[in-house]
């Protein structure tokens, strides 16, 4: 597989977290958050797309522990076809179940160990949220 940047989003009613990886050595790093009102902030993502210039991008799916849709899912969905119409990439889709959780508890842990010396945000979340997805995306599908 030729190297790839991949843009990866954890779409939540209030923010959306976003990370940025590639897949020569199939890392990801969060990079923050976009605000969501009424609509996603359109311009942030822009910003986000020129900046990174990803090939394809990667959107995190809720779904419930019993694999049924919850009620975002639907719209996280709309969001990555909205994503590939504007900006002409693919999009790939990732079961995020669990994803938020295991964020803040890795957030938390660094916290303790004192790697991380500042308090974990909501915004911390998302954009690790993010990461996950996108490390969870690498470890399928990049070679």
């Amino acid at each position: 597989m030729t190297r790839e940047v991949v843009l990866a989003f954890d779409y939540g009613s209030r923010r959306i977290g976003v990370a940025v990886g590639q897949t020569t050595t199939r890392t990801a790093s969060p990079v923050g958050v976009i605000p969501v009102g009424a609509a996603p902030d359109w311009p942030a993502v822009e910003r986000c797309v020129s900046e990174w210039a990803p090939t394809r991008f990667v959107v995190g799916l809720p779904y419930n522990m019993d694999g049924t849709e919850t009620l975002l899912t639907g719209t996280c969905r709309a969001f990555g076809n909205e994503l590939s119409r504007r900006f002409g990439r693919p999009v790939e889709f990732v079961d995020e179940r669990l994803t938020s959780a295991a964020a803040q508890a890795d957030l938390r842990d660094a916290r303790r160990s004192g790697a991380r010396t500042r308090r974990v945000k909501r915004e911390d979340i998302d954009a690790n949220a993010a990461r996950l997805i996108l490390e969870t995306w690498l470890g399928g599908h990049a070679t």
